[in-house]
C-alpha cells in the first residue's frame, strides 16, 4: 500500500513538473514585461518570469499534498479530492505573491520609519550651509537599510542629469507613503518657487512626529481588537485539531463526505468574512 502511494506521488509530482515547465516556456515566451504590470510592486524582489514560474511550482505542490493528505487519512472520493485540490492549487499559486507583496509593504515600512532622522538631519545639514544634492548625499551616507538605497538611486539619477525634483517624484511613485510624498512635495514646490526649504522642512518634521506618536496611540488602543480578530479566526481550527486526536470516529465524517466538506467551506467562508469585518474595524487610517 505504501508503494502504491509511493509510486502516485511520484507520478504526480513528475507530472506536475512537465506541466509546470511547459505552462512558465509558453507564458515566458508570449508575454513580456509590460504584460505583468501587476508585478510592479515586487520588481526589486523578484523578476515577474520567476515569479510566475514559482507561482506554478506552488500551485502544483500544494494540490498534490493536499491530495495525498486526503488519501492517507481515508478520502478516496474524486468528487472531494478534486475541490480540495483545486481549492489549495489556487492558494498555492497566489501565496509567493502575497508573499512578495507583503515583503515589499514591510520595506515601505522601513522607509517611514527611518523617514523622520533623514528629515532632521537633512534640515541640519542645510543649516550648516550645504545645498540640498551636497546635503542629500551627505545624509545617505550616514543612513543604512531601504531608505540609503532608495536617496542613492536619487543621487544617481541627479549625476546623470535628471533634475532633482523629477528624481523626487520618482521616488513618490515608487514608494507608496504619506510621508514620502509630503517630502517630496514639499522639496518640488519650495525648488520652483524660491522658498525657504529649511524652514518648510523643519515643519515638516513637526509634522510627521506627530502623525507617528498619534499612530502609535491608534496602534496601541486597537491590538486588543487585533488579537481578537487572530484569535476568533484561529480558534475554529485549534477545536477541530483538538477534537480530532480526543474522537477521531466523531471528526471523520468532516473529510470523508461531501455534506462535511461543504461545512468546512461554509466554516472557512464564515471565519474568513468575520476576519476581515473585525480587521476592517479596528484599521484606522491616519
Amino acid at each position: 500500500m505504501i508503494l502504491t502511494y509511493a509510486a502516485v506521488f511520484l507520478a504526480i509530482g513528475f507530472g506536475c513538473w512537465l506541466l509546470t515547465v511547459t505552462i512558465s516556456q509558453f507564458l515566458t515566451e508570449r508575454y513580456t514585461r509590460e504584460h505583468f504590470r501587476r508585478y510592479d510592486d515586487v520588481r526589486r524582489f523578484i523578476a515577474p518570469e520567476t515569479l510566475l514560474q514559482i507561482q506554478i511550482i506552488s500551485a502544483s505542490l500544494a494540490a498534490a499534498l493536499m491530495m495525498l493528505l486526503l488519501i492517507f487519512a481515508g478520502v478516496h472520493s474524486w468528487y472531494i479530492l478534486i475541490p480540495a485540490g483545486a481549492v489549495l492549487c489556487a492558494a498555492g499559486f497566489f501565496a509567493p505573491f502575497l508573499f512578495f507583496v507583503w515583503k515589499s509593504r514591510k520595506r515601505q515600512e522601513l522607509i517611514a520609519a527611518k523617514l523622520l532622522d533623514f528629515t532632521m538631519a537633512l534640515t541640519n545639514s542645510m543649516k550648516a550651509g550645504m545645498a540640498l544634492p551636497q546635503a542629500l548625499e551627505a545624509v545617505t551616507k550616514r543612513m543604512s537599510g531601504p531608505i540609503q538605497e532608495e536617496f542613492q538611486q536619487i543621487l544617481r539619477e541627479y549625476k546623470l542629469g535628471l533634475e532633482l525634483t523629477e528624481a523626487f517624484e520618482r521616488l513618490g511613485n515608487r514608494v507608496m507613503c504619506e510621508d514620502v510624498k509630503l517630502l517630496v512635495t514639499t522639496v518640488k514646490l519650495t525648488t520652483r518657487t524660491g522658498g525657504s526649504l529649511v524652514e518648510v522642512l523643519e515643519e515638516m518634521v513637526v509634522t510627521i512626529r506627530q502623525r507617528t506618536e498619534f499612530q502609535e496611540k491608534v496602534k496601541t488602543l486597537t491590538a486588543q481588537g487585533r488579537f481578537e480578530a487572530l484569535a476568533i479566526s484561529f480558534s475554529p481550527i485549534i477545536a477541530f485539531g483538538v477534537l480530532w486526536f480526543i474522537d477521531r470516529d466523531l471528526m471523520e465524517p468532516l473529510l470523508n463526505t461531501g455534506i462535511g466538506w461543504c461545512a468546512l467551506g461554509i466554516i472557512a467562508a464564515l471565519i474568513a468574512i468575520g476576519f476581515y469585518i473585525i480587521n476592517k474595524i479596528v484599521t484606522i487610517e491616519v
